[in-house]
């Protein structure tokens, strides 16, 4: 994959920048985000080298895989940027808990953290969560590495054990997670999601209901679709009406009565059972987050044995390009003040619009290569047109695979859409970013280009 592939980046360095410099040339290098493909792929240097990130050092080794590009982002926190759309969001969110659900006290009951470093283990991200360890969630494909034991979370689920463990069991969680995907509108490597997750002791969940003394949270059974071994029927079907309700309560603060809910059942692998909530939003259904009964095991784990709780999550750029008609995931990275001012409202129930920035055109290149025989993976090959790229790549579409039918090699053809979203490209330009991502291909990733 890249990573062994990049052992190599220092024999490139010379190339690389001369190679960016065609592409950086005076106002350019800034006008166009873009920076000297040298320092954009320095990160991934080869094992035996230092990556410095949030004040502390992590040694790199071969699964090590973060660009500069990526890295570029960590610590932006728009999720706590003031008037910044997400931020919006997270509010929202914070003050509807924070009315609905008070302690006994009079306290919140929910507390929030929304500061916690996207540094974790795989420890904490996988094994924490139940993954198991032949999951494909785990690729280094799919996920960002600093090196086999640190990565950048790839969910915000990554802090449930450690929170659990500190005693909490009413909480909230927000925060930037990264994951190496596709590229188009809806899609970006880095994004921000809230958790949630609420514990209830045998008292809190049988309060109020009738002969309650006599039920219990726990049996020893076989698992089935509606509930764990552990779990009584009575437990699992009060915790899912709260959770349900929780989350309806939530929905239909954010997006106003009369919203028509359903519930898709799914899996993951620390809940069970699990659904996904789906709206129905000017007459088009909308998955909008994950949720379900957490696992006992994880609970137990965590030193929670005579509870049981849910858990949910969401992606706050999902709520908001929904609920302020944003077309793009690229704009909330935008610092543009057209964008930004129209988020700058006195009340944050306010009803925003977005009203479109001028839509450029769009300057559309296509790129074909033999892939290698072995190691090859899209989503290398998708991180490396964003890292060179930067923002100007609006998406990446695999338009055509041939199988020659001699050789049996295998061709990919994509197509790259590149669009300012401030001003209008020329051909001129982008075919410096094309021809140093057609270059970087070859020498990074090992195909055969057919250009």
């Amino acid at each position: 994959m890249v990573c062994s592939a990049l052992r190599r980046v220092a024999h490139l360095r010379v190339y690389l920048v001369r190679k960016a410099s065609g592409v950086s040339r005076g106002h350019q290098h800034q006008a166009l985000g873009l920076r000297p493909a040298a320092s954009e792929f320095a990160a991934r240097g080869a094992p035996g080298s230092v990556v410095e990130l949030l004040g502390k050092s992590y040694p790199q080794d071969d699964y090590s895989n973060l660009s500069r590009k990526v890295l570029s982002r960590v610590g932006r926190n728009l999720h706590n940027q003031q008037h910044h759309p997400l931020w919006l969001i997270k509010e929202r969110v914070k003050e509807h808990f924070y009315k609905q659900y008070v302690g006994r006290f009079g306290t919140p009951l929910f507390s929030v953290y929304d500061d916690l470093s996207p540094v974790v283990t795989t420890w904490q991200n996988f094994d924490s969560l139940l993954i198991p360890a032949d999951h494909p969630s785990r690729k280094k494909g799919d996920n960002y590495y600093l090196n086999r034991t640190h990565m950048l979370r790839a969910h915000t689920s990554a802090h449930q054990w450690d929170l659990l463990h500190a005693g909490l069991d009413a909480f909230l969680v927000v925060g930037d997670v990264y994951r190496r995907d596709q590229i188009d509108s809806q899609h970006y490597p880095v994004f921000h999601q809230l958790e949630a997750v609420r514990l209830f002791s045998k008292h809190e969940l049988f309060a109020g209901i009738k002969d309650g003394e006599s039920l219990q949270l726990f049996e020893q059974s076989s698992r089935s679709a509606h509930k764990q071994e552990t779990h009584t029927m009575e437990a699992v079907k009060l915790v899912e009406f709260d959770l349900k309700q929780t989350l309806t309560r939530l929905v239909t603060h954010l997006f106003g009565d009369g919203l028509d809910i359903r519930w898709v059942d799914c899996y993951f692998p620390f809940t069970h059972p699990s659904f996904e909530m789906e709206i129905n939003f000017r007459g088009e259904w909308l998955e909008v987050l994950g949720c379900g009964v957490m696992e006992q095991q994880l609970v137990n784990s965590a030193g929670a044995q005579d509870r049981i709780g849910w858990a949910f999550g969401l992606g706050l750029e999902r709520l908001a390009m929904i609920l302020y008609d944003i077309p793009d995931i690229r704009l909330f990275w935008s610092e543009d003040d057209r964008f930004l001012k129209q988020f700058r409202v006195s009340d944050i129930s306010q009803k925003v619009k977005f009203q479109p920035l001028s839509k450029y055109p769009a300057v559309i290149n296509d790129i074909s290569f033999w892939l290698p025989s072995e190691n090859y993976s899209e989503n290398d090959f998708y991180d490396l047109v964003r890292t060179i790229g930067g923002d100007l790549v609006e998406k990446v579409d695999l338009i055509d695979k041939f199988e020659h039918p001699k050789t049996h090699r295998t061709s990919h053809c994509y197509r790259i859409t590149y669009r300012h979203m401030e001003r209008t490209l020329s051909q001129s330009e982008v075919r410096h970013v094309h021809q140093a991502v057609q270059e970087a291909a070859v020498q990074l990733l090992g195909v055969e280009g057919r250009f």
